[in-house]
């Protein structure tokens, strides 16, 4: 369980600054783990794998524009990443500059927006912003920047943001995009429908940490962030259903994996709730819901590596990364995608 157990070396030109054109023609790295075998071709040809005994379960979470170049009364200018929501009109921030208490912050051609009232730790604050609900995202979407990957270099465009979103996206409250629901394109989800696949959409509203790496040496000694998960009653039973008839659970990204693992029973029994979860998935977990995982490839280090290792088996995995990065697959949040079966 050491951290540099999940370290490997990466090509810097192997990391992906846009999507594939149609995003469905990513290329698709098959990894069999009954007899440990890989595969090689293109995320649009999913449907030729799937069937009426397959359930896909997405993420329908929506990234909100949560990044603000704001002005303080001195003039300087300061950057608040919305993490999310404390209160009705108060978020809990991320701060890029120097801070005080009762710092008011404007928006030049705006006007006030709001105000700092408390620091926090890790360079985080709250935040009392004069607008909130419908006011406030109608705010963000006008003035505010999406969030990419420090690794993203591409500039934030009107065409950088729809890459950057799910077609399916709906409910809004992510930093981050779920990278795997990246790949499906309306024409695919339609396909996959003819073939008999059940679709079924849950939440996660995805926090920055997810993509942040693991610090402590023992990774046990790591402490997951909380995230917001949302599955209906009438969801949730017809999963429960699924799982009951051993029909094929498949999470579309870790996302989907953590909020179907975080709220199931040990008997494998799935709960619908409203509620934060901060489960962390590591090698030798024992998985009670999903039976297979489409995923991108994560950083080195990560929780999401770990995850995957939990799944795979860490040697597996490490070998199989290896095995992208000689047949040049692209990683990270635009990059390619890897289906574990």
């Amino acid at each position: 369980m050491r951290l540099s157990s999940f370290d490997y070396n990466l090509p810097k030109e192997l990391i992906a600054q846009k999507p594939a054109t149609p995003r469905d023609h990513s290329r698709l790295l098959i990894y069999n783990r009954q007899n440990q075998t890989t595969q090689s071709d293109f995320f649009y040809h999913l449907p030729n794998y799937l069937g009426p005994h397959d359930v896909l379960v997405f993420n329908n979470t929506k990234v909100i524009p949560a990044r603000l170049i704001l002005t303080k009364p001195s003039g300087g200018k300061i950057e608040i990443f919305l993490l999310k929501p404390f209160t009705k009109n108060t978020w809990r921030c991320l701060v890029k500059g120097k801070i005080s208490e009762n710092t008011s912050l404007t928006l030049a051609n705006y006007g006030p927006v709001g105000k700092i009232i408390k620091k926090l730790a890790n360079g985080q604050c709250l935040v009392d912003f004069v607008l909130n609900g419908k006011k406030l995202t109608n705010f963000l979407n006008h003035h505010g920047q999406t969030p990419l990957p420090p690794y993203i270099k591409t500039k934030d465009t009107q065409k950088t943001r729809q890459a950057y979103q799910t077609v399916f996206a709906k409910k809004e409250g992510s930093v981050a995009a779920p990278t795997a629901g990246l790949h499906f394109t309306h024409k695919l989800l339609t396909n996959l429908k003819k073939k008999g696949v059940q679709l079924e959409f849950i939440t996660l509203h995805v926090g920055l940490g997810t993509f942040q790496p693991v610090k402590t040496k023992n990774i046990k000694e790591h402490q997951m962030h909380k995230e917001y998960v949302a599955i209906d009653k009438a969801t949730a039973k017809r999963l429960n259903k699924y799982k009951k008839e051993c029909q094929r659970i498949i999470a579309v990204g870790t996302t989907s994996c953590r909020a179907l693992e975080a709220l199931s029973d040990k008997k494998g029994y799935l709960k619908s709730a409203h509620k934060e979860i901060n489960i962390f998935i590591y090698p030798g977990y024992k998985f009670k819901f999903i039976n297979s995982l489409i995923t991108n490839f994560h950083l080195p280090k990560s929780s999401l590596l770990m995850l995957v290792s939990a799944l795979v088996g860490r040697k597996s995995i490490l070998k199989t990364y290896n095995e992208a990065i000689k047949n040049h697959y692209r990683f990270y949040s635009f990059g390619d995608a890897m289906w574990i079966t």
